[in-house]
Parts: C-alpha cells; sequence; structure tokens
C-alpha cells in the first residue's frame, strides 16, 4: 500500500439544491463503508465524515486497487451546501479540495445548483457532478449498490432512453452556464471536462463511480496539495461556533494541517483582536457502535490532520464562523497572532461611501456576497458578518438615499431588539439563504420603487410636447384663439402655457376637443381642436407654426436627469428640441 504518511485526506464538499439529496449521499456513503465490513475503519467527525481508501476499494470490489491510490481516503464535509463551501477558508481560497454538485436527473438545475456552481468557479475548484435520483425513472429496476454501468446495462431499452434524454438535459444546462460536461466513462480529460456521474442516493447504484473518480481526481491534480507537516503546529478554520451544554461556547473545527493538542496555546480568528486561548477539551464524536452511550463525545489528546473536532477553551465568544485557528508556542505567538489578525484583515471588505448594508453568517459568505454585489455594480456601505442588530437598523435608518437604507441579509437572523426597530423605522429588510434570490429581489424592489416615485413625480410635472397649427384650420383668431392641430412629439395638456419655436410663452391651453368631445391630453398623431388663451392668430402664431408646451426650468431637470430613460422616442424628441430653443440663449438652462 502506498499511501505516504504525510499526505492528508483530501476534503470533499457536496454541494447543490435542498431537496436534490445531499444529506441522502453522504448517508449512503457513509452506510456503504459500514456494510462494507469497515465499521470500524469509518470516522464520523465532528462536520465531517472520513472513508478511509480501504473501505472504498472494497466498495468498489476491487482490492487491488488500494496499491494504486496514494491518498488515505476521503473526508466528505456534512454541513450542508455552499454554506460550508464559503465557511471552510484558508489563506483567503477555499479549503475544500474537491466539491461533489449534486442535482436531481428528473427536476434539473435550480438556484442553488447555480450558485454552487458560481462559486466553484470563481475559487477554480475541481469537481464533479452527480445525476441523482435515477431510480426515480419511470421503470427503473434498481440494482442495489451496483455501478453506474452494470445497472444502466440492465435497465430495458425503454428506461435506457428516458435516462439519456434527462442526462443530456444536465449536460445541456452545464454548457449553458459556460461548463463542458460528459459521463464520468467518457471523459479523457478532467481539467477541461466536467464528469457527470448518474447515481441514486437511495439504491447506492452509481456510489462506487463516484467515490472512485474522487479517488482518481485527488490523486491527478492535488497530490502537491495534500501534504502537511505530520508534527507542525496545527492550522485550521472554524466551522461553527455552538454553545453546548457543559461546556460553553465551543468551536466546530476542520483540522487542514499539522497537529492539535490537549492544552496547546490556539489564536482563533474574530472580528476584533485575536483570541489567545488554550484548548481545555479535544472532542470527536463517539463511533457508531457506541451510539447509545450517553455522553455524545469522547475526549481524545491529540488530532492530526484532515480531521473534523470539536474544541472547548475558554474565551471563545466572538469568534469568527470561517476564522482561522492556529497553535501557537511561547516564541511564536506574537507572529501567529499578527498572521491571524491579517487574515481577518484582508477580507474587510472595501465599502463604498454610501450604499447599503450587507451583512452574512460568516466571512466566507461574506466575500462570496460582496463579490455578486460588486458584479452587479451595487455599493456597499458595510459589510459584517452576523445577525441583523438594532444598532444596524438604526445606521441604515439615517441614510438619506431610500434606495441604501437597506439591509442585506444572507443566512443570518434579524435579532429580537431589531425586529421592533425595522417595524418602527420602515427600513427595508432582505433575507434568503440563496445569494443571487437576495441580490434579484433587492433590484427588483429598486425597479418597482423607482417606478413609483416616477410615476409620482411624472403626474405633477409638465411634459414635453410638440404640436402645430394645420393649414385651414383656424377657427377663431383670439379671445382665445382656437385652431386645429396635430401632434408631432409627446402629450399635450390642459392647463400648459405654450411657447413658440423661439421660446416666447404666448398663451394657456384652455380646452381639447376631439370630434366634438372635450378632451384633457391629446397624444402624438392626434388632430385636435385646441382654444388658446392668449395669442392672436396672424400675429403672436401663425398656420403652419411648430409650437411647445412651456416646461419650467426645475421640471426640465428632472425631466433630463431623472427620467429621461422612461421617455419614449417621440417624448424625447419634444425634450431635445424644447431644451434646443431654450439653451440658444443660455447654455446653462436647467442644467
Amino acid at each position: 500500500m502506498v499511501v505516504k504518511d504525510n499526505l492528508r485526506t483530501p476534503i470533499v464538499c457536496v454541494m447543490g439544491h435542498v431537496d436534490h439529496g445531499k444529506t441522502s449521499l453522504l448517508d449512503m456513503i457513509r452506510g456503504s463503508a459500514v456494510v462494507s465490513g469497515e465499521a470500524g475503519a469509518i470516522t464520523q467527525h465532528i462536520g465531517a465524515t472520513e472513508v478511509p481508501i480501504s473501505a472504498i476499494v472494497e466498495k468498489c470490489g476491487n482490492p487491488g486497487l488500494l496499491d494504486k491510490f496514494m491518498v488515505p481516503g476521503l473526508l466528505f464535509i456534512d454541513t450542508p451546501g455552499h454554506h460550508a463551501f464559503t465557511t471552510l477558508r484558508s489563506r483567503g481560497g477555499a479549503l475544500a479540495d474537491l466539491a461533489v454538485v449534486i442535482v436531481d436527473i428528473n427536476e434539473g438545475f435550480k438556484p442553488q445548483t447555480i450558485e454552487s456552481l458560481n462559486i466553484l468557479q470563481q475559487h477554480k475548484t475541481p469537481f464533479v457532478v452527480v445525476a441523482n435520483k435515477i431510480d426515480k425513472i419511470h421503470g427503473w429496476n434498481p440494482q442495489k449498490g451496483a455501478p453506474f454501468m452494470t445497472s444502466y446495462n440492465k435497465q430495458s431499452e425503454h428506461v435506457r432512453g428516458s435516462l439519456d434524454t434527462k442526462f443530456y438535459e444536465v449536460v445541456g444546462e452545464l454548457y449553458s452556464n459556460g461548463f463542458s460536461s460528459d459521463r464520468y466513462d467518457r471523459v479523457n480529460d478532467f481539467q477541461h471536462n466536467i464528469g457527470v456521474i448518474p447515481i441514486s442516493a437511495i439504491t447506492g447504484e452509481g456510489i462506487p463511480d463516484l467515490l472512485m473518480v474522487l479517488l482518481g481526481l485527488a490523486q491527478r491534480f492535488l497530490e502537491s496539495n495534500l501534504h502537511y507537516n505530520a508534527e507542525g503546529p496545527g492550522v485550521g478554520t472554524v466551522l461553527e461556533v455552538k454553545e453546548e451544554r457543559g461546556l460553553g461556547t465551543t468551536l466546530d473545527l476542520i483540522l487542514y494541517d499539522g497537529v492539535l493538542k490537549k492544552g496547546d496555546t490556539i489564536v482563533v480568528g474574530c472580528l476584533g483582536e485575536p483570541i489567545q486561548t488554550k484548548v481545555r477539551a479535544i472532542l470527536k464524536p463517539r463511533a457508531l457502535s457506541e451510539i447509545n452511550v450517553e455522553d455524545k463525545f469522547k475526549q481524545v489528546s491529540k488530532v492530526t490532520a484532515a480531521v473534523g473536532v470539536k474544541i472547548s477553551a475558554p474565551h471563545l465568544d466572538g469568534a469568527l464562523s470561517g476564522g482561522s485557528v492556529r497553535v501557537a508556542t511561547a516564541e511564536t505567538l506574537d507572529a501567529v497572532v499578527e498572521e491571524v489578525r491579517n487574515e481577518v484583515e484582508d477580507v474587510q471588505i472595501d465599502t463604498d461611501q454610501s450604499g447599503i448594508t450587507i451583512k452574512a453568517d460568516t466571512i466566507g459568505s461574506l466575500e462570496a456576497l460582496v463579490n455578486e454585489l460588486k458584479k452587479e455594480d451595487i455599493p456597499i456601505r458595510k459589510a459584517d458578518v452576523g445577525d441583523i442588530s438594532n444598532r444596524d437598523i438604526m445606521e441604515a435608518f439615517a441614510i438619506e438615499d431610500p434606495f441604501h437604507s437597506v439591509i442585506v441579509g444572507f443566512n443570518v437572523n434579524i435579532l429580537p431588539d431589531a425586529k421592533e426597530k425595522v417595524r418602527s423605522t420602515g427600513v427595508k429588510v432582505f433575507m434568503n439563504d440563496v445569494i443571487y434570490r437576495l441580490i434579484d429581489d433587492y433590484r427588483d424592489w429598486v425597479k418597482e420603487q423607482r417606478a413609483i416615485s416616477e410615476k409620482a413625480v411624472s403626474e405633477t410635472i409638465v411634459k414635453p410636447a410638440m404640436f402645430t397649427i394645420m393649414p385651414d384650420c383656424v377657427f377663431r383668431q383670439s379671445k382665445p384663439a382656437v385652431v386645429g392641430v396635430r401632434v408631432i412629439g409627446g402629450t399635450i395638456k390642459t392647463k400648459v402655457d405654450v411657447t413658440t419655436g423661439d421660446g416666447t410663452v404666448v398663451g394657456i391651453v384652455k380646452g381639447l376637443q376631439s370630434r366634438g368631445e372635450n378632451v384633457s391630453v391629446a397624444t402624438i398623431g392626434m388632430e385636435v381642436a385646441m382654444s388658446i388663451d392668449g395669442p392672436t392668430v396672424g400675429r403672436q402664431i401663425n398656420e403652419g407654426d411648430v409650437l411647445y408646451a412651456n416646461i419650467p426650468e426645475r421640471h426640465a431637470k428632472i425631466l433630463e436627469h431623472e427620467l429621461y430613460d422612461s421617455l419614449s422616442a417621440d417624448e424625447l424628441e419634444a425634450l431635445d428640441s424644447f431644451l434646443d430653443i431654450k439653451r440658444r440663449d443660455n447654455p446653462f438652462w436647467a442644467k
């Protein structure tokens, strides 16, 4: 057996939509290792499940493979979805070595599937796609625990055709998201093509293929990344900060390098000064056979990477999910504190002078959220980790721009005292556990609010209008003048001042008639009788003249700077013509 002593177990994160079978897949992987007679070897970690190489090769039915692989097994992260992926960070990058994106072959891609792909692409993490629930295909004949091809070949032609159709829909969706892919057994180069593995997490079909492909990927692309210092000081990342009865605040962490011992001094990342404390206890879950023991954890004195453990220590309040945990000695303490401080500062987000407030559950999630908001050019005034507090609400309330008096929360709660403040201040709060849903909700709301305020504004301001007096349509010369006009741009209303082509205001629209009926507005293309109080036809106005609605300067400013995009082409033409007239003598008019 060629397992190298200092080659750590690759860390595998399972991602995808909430109902597509992540938990079932992990349960099946755990169960399959137990069923294959490796009950003693399978290790249940905190937040992770370690499947040793011996269990995998036995599951694959070929013990000869044991000498082919150097990695000691696979460490699957149990925490749901991309939450674990973004939380597990190492030196500003993703800690997961490999990822499995799970998709229901019958339902196809969902928002969380696409988000998982985006995050993996951002971090350049190798991954495979698992097309789950093949057992749900109509007429499927299950072959418990069999490799995919063995099972596939035992299906009827009709069922195989049905699976192929659904399979290529998954391949098509991957392609439309920028990934070239094919069935895993047809992929020669996993660096340029994504392997898609059809499986059933319930019957175990295809699970051997998944484990083999993951081992192959780890061996091929990751070997240089998997070396760890077998005797060096431990380095890990916090998966979760939890209150445990009798233990106080504890950390669930993944140790990915070196050794961690009871009594070690550790430095833990937090938003303020790094926490310095001593490990009081290292806790691991009891083996499956000991599940009836009342105490669910057993204490160990030492662990070596890669492993998931819970640690108990004083002063852990304020520890940051996604933050570092580093072992320090008396000689290295100052340097390690500085290193942990810098790691947290590196992710302090560059913020804008004005913008929205964002909160996320971990620094990894915060980075992912910021990344997506920046892509959408949404400014961020404050970015922070933790639940939405009273102070967050009051700070957002103090912002004058209504579109920035907003809090966007990813995977967080509103603290009880802040809920009342949300009601009393009216600060808009968006919460979700899918990043791009949050962004879509915020953008839709902004669009809606803009439309409401534009409607309110546009109802009170004079709109652009351009119209011409038609030949042989002078019905009365003055007091008021009544003429036939054709609207050639915009909308003309009653009670609006009329100006000539040289900018002179000549009167006010008293009334409009169309086919003998009084109307309050006339739009482009309409021919109406217009009574204008003020001018005399033949003096101030004449047949053939082009006249304009006179727009007050303040209104013209709003039209040009705030409502310009909402105007129709003919309204824009009328506005531009009117502005040209006004700016002949004063280039800065309405600017």
